[in-house]
């Protein structure tokens, strides 16, 4: 069932002209959950050529995270901005949930949160996240951009070899 699914699907998608797959890529690629990884994954196997499914759905996962990095920076400075003008008692002390965050952030640093992250929560959630509990903008549109590319020519490519398999 599951391999005439993937056998229909394959034969509609072959049916489309090259920049007709690449345009429908990319908006997968920029769904939470989805991403470049899953995006790749899926246009490689249903057989879209790996140089434009990978890049497409990269394309896509990378503008959703890093509008999402940039919404959160500012958020950030407007909410710190803020938190200056106001006088701060001296001896508050962070959340305890704040606390576990910002350790595992120490323990593993913003590559190894962007590298590991997409299999735990979203890109689109893991960077804003990270910009929020103040690392720089800078080290996480690097790394969530290695982790997205990356990512995606992974399973792009094993996307190609499961479909080399079924077919």
């Amino acid at each position: 069932m599951f391999q005439d699914l993937l056998a229909q699907l394959h034969s509609l998608v072959s049916d489309l002209e090259p920049w007709q797959q690449v345009l429908a890529l990319v908006p997968v690629g920029a769904i939470p959950f989805i991403e470049s990884y899953l995006g790749s994954f899926l246009g490689s196997a249903l057989g879209i050529h790996p140089l434009l499914a990978i890049p497409a759905a990269v394309l896509g996962n990378l503008l959703a995270t890093f509008g999402a990095i940039a919404l959160s920076g500012r958020a950030r400075e407007a909410v710190t901005r803020g938190r200056d003008r106001r006088a701060t008692d001296a001896t508050a002390q962070p959340s305890r949930f704040r606390q576990k965050i910002a350790t595992a952030l120490d323990r593993y640093g913003v590559p190894g949160v962007c590298l590991l992250g997409p299999f735990v929560v979203a890109s689109q959630i893991t960077a804003p996240t990270l910009v929020a509990l103040g690392a720089t903008r800078t080290r996480v549109y690097l790394w969530m951009g290695i982790s997205i590319i990356g990512w995606g020519i992974v399973f792009g490519v094993f996307g190609s070899l499961f479909l080399t398999v079924i077919l």
